[in-house]
């Protein structure tokens, strides 16, 4: 690892802390409001309205809210595969049927999370979706995305390059979280477009 890749991993586990502050301060009301809203924008998105099977994650903590989304999405007839996180840290995927499908799952001493409870379709499905809807922190002028370093999307991501898959990439976060720049290290990518309570914002990725 050269100096600055170790800079930008440590830059960036500085500013993760700081933005894991600001969203802890978040009151249910707040969460409930911003969920609302960040449904209506990301529906309204033309990737979103075109897609037949999109990748999404339930929101857990103070995350920004997603079940609103993706029981919209659900609504419309789209596919949506949900994540399950495996022992590396890979991903794997399974088909959301609505929230009955959800199972709480705790992963050693990190937070608990929703997953599909049921048939696993394996970390390749992923390469399937017209949308793959991302976590993250922050988003930065040129759409590089701060994720939370767990390294799941990365590998996701490097999944569907060497898929040759290109779905639209789109990072649903608060109003705040849209920043001048973030630290990146050679494997990070950029995304298209990046959804907020108050609006869309899209990168020439």
């Amino acid at each position: 690892m050269s100096h600055t890749e170790g800079g930008a991993e440590s830059d960036k586990r500085m500013l993760r802390r700081e933005f894991i502050t600001v969203r802890n301060r978040l009151t249910t009301d707040d969460l409930r409001e911003a969920a609302t809203s960040l449904a209506e924008r990301a529906l309204g998105l033309p990737e979103l309205a075109r897609a037949r099977t999109v990748a999404a994650y339930v929101s857990v903590g103070s995350e920004p809210g997603t079940l609103a989304l993706v029981d919209a999405l659900l609504a419309r007839g789209v596919r949506v595969l949900l994540p399950a996180l495996l022992p590396d840290n890979d991903l794997d995927w399974g088909a959301y049927a609505g929230e009955g499908s959800l199972a709480r799952v705790q992963h050693g001493g990190k937070m608990a999370l929703f997953e599909p409870a049921g048939e696993r379709l394996g970390p390749d499905a992923v390469t399937d979706a017209d949308v793959v809807l991302l976590p993250g922190l922050a988003v930065d002028a040129r759409g590089m995305r701060l994720g939370r370093g767990g390294g799941s999307y990365d590998r996701v991501l490097a999944r569907l390059e060497r898929a040759g898959a290109h779905p639209s990439l789109v990072v649903l976060l608060y109003d705040g979280e849209v920043v001048g720049h973030v630290p990146e290290e050679p494997h990070d990518r950029p995304v298209h477009a990046v959804v907020t309570p108050s609006g869309v914002r899209r990168f020439t990725a």
